[in-house]
């Protein structure tokens, strides 16, 4: 069982910057893909960004330019750094770790930690 553990969230001003964490149990993180997701009182939960195994990184339009996913396998972490932070932005956000044990796909998700951006 991988366990996912978000840090970093908080409440912001409009323009504001914040850097999320999400610290993986276990020792196989770095064959993990990992993704930030979001999902807003009454809104579905959307993919904000995406990094794979091997670092290739993919982001939803709506953060593009504005945040950045990043890992660091060493200390089985994945981040997402938030710059330019918008009231839009406010929203519970999600870490998610995609293993794929073949023939299988493996999904686990963090508790989540609350963003609020207020203008």
């Amino acid at each position: 069982q991988v366990q996912l553990v978000e840090s970093g969230g908080g409440s912001v001003q409009a323009g504001g910057s914040l850097r999320l964490s999400c610290a993986a149990s276990g020792s196989i993180f770095r064959t993990f893909d990992m993704g930030w997701y979001r999902q807003a009182p009454g809104k579905r939960r959307e993919l904000v960004a995406r990094i794979t195994k091997s670092g290739s990184t993919a982001y939803a339009d709506f953060v593009k330019g504005r945040f950045t996913i990043s890992r660091d396998n060493a200390k089985n972490t994945v981040y997402l750094q938030m710059n330019s932070l918008k009231p839009e932005d406010t929203a519970v956000y999600c870490c998610n770790a995609e293993w794929s044990p073949n023939p299988t796909i493996l999904y686990y998700w963090g508790q989540g930690t609350q963003v609020t951006v207020s203008s």
